[in-house]
């Protein structure tokens, strides 16, 4: 099965799975802990179950990595795909309407194809390394802002510290704190907003790597915070610190936040 179609038959399924458990605090009962060291919620297993059983029947895949199951092993060939079930999971509790799915396959250790639905309206991100980055089927592009006080940027806001990005803040003419970082580099990616900054340094290959690669095949820079290339490991345990933008900003940005 052709791994897009794939994706809007897994999105579907999630969605009707969690139907019932957003914005309630049965969503948000702690199930048990997960492979990233952090509690599962019901929500986040029930849309992980749903990926896992559908996967176990169409192989499209030899690796599953996850952030609540880990690491999960299927029969045949195929390469990996890196899973966040629900990202931005706090979002769909609170019933607010920025929550997402998000889906990469990778071959030798390189993103190829990126799939990432926001679970509440519907609008679908998707990538073919090389080849297009779109948003519900049409072909989008980041911004062109080239001043950082014609700037918006998206910052990730927990437990990281300020001082950082004191200077940065002061240029910047609109600060977004949206809380799905997969959708956020999507965002970037369409020109919504203009950057995204992760200081926490937990940032895992689940949360970022297909809005990654939506980012940077619409025309954005994804870097660590000096500047280079950032590469995940397959393991939900360890985190990355990110910096994204529409390219042009790029510079500017990393320069203020040495």
């Amino acid at each position: 099965m052709e791994f897009i179609t794939a994706c809007n038959q897994m999105a579907e399924l999630v969605e009707e799975s969690i139907r019932d458990l957003t914005g309630t605090p049965e969503g948000g009962v702690t199930v048990k802990m997960g492979a990233d060291l952090t509690p599962t919620k019901k929500i986040d297993q029930v849309a992980e179950d749903c990926i896992i059983s559908f996967l176990q029947e169409h192989h499209l895949c030899s690796l599953l990595v996850s952030e609540e199951a880990g690491k999960v092993k299927f029969q045949g060939n195929g390469g990996t795909i890196f899973l966040d079930p629900v990202d931005g999971t706090f979002n769909a509790l609170a019933g607010i309407p920025f929550y997402a799915l998000s889906i990469a396959y990778a071959e030798h250790g390189v993103v190829q194809q990126a799939f990432i639905r926001n679970l509440a309206s519907g609008e679908t991100f998707t990538a073919i390394k090389g080849k297009y980055a779109r948003c519900d089927n049409k072909p989008i592009r980041v911004s062109d802002v080239s001043q950082l006080d014609e700037s918006a940027m998206s910052v990730y806001g927990r437990k990281f510290d300020p001082t950082r990005m004191m200077q940065l803040g002061q240029k910047i003419r609109r600060w977004r704190l949206l809380g799905a970082s997969a959708l956020e580099l999507c965002y970037i990616g369409c020109g919504r907003i203009d950057g995204f900054i992760d200081l926490r340094g937990t940032l895992r290959v689940t949360d970022a790597a297909a809005g990654m690669l939506v980012c940077t095949e619409a025309g954005g820079i994804v870097s660590d915070l000096e500047g280079k290339g950032i590469r995940f490991p397959n393991e939900v345990t360890i985190g990355r610190c990110l910096v994204a933008t529409n390219g042009v900003l790029h510079h500017k940005v990393i320069e203020y936040l040495r």
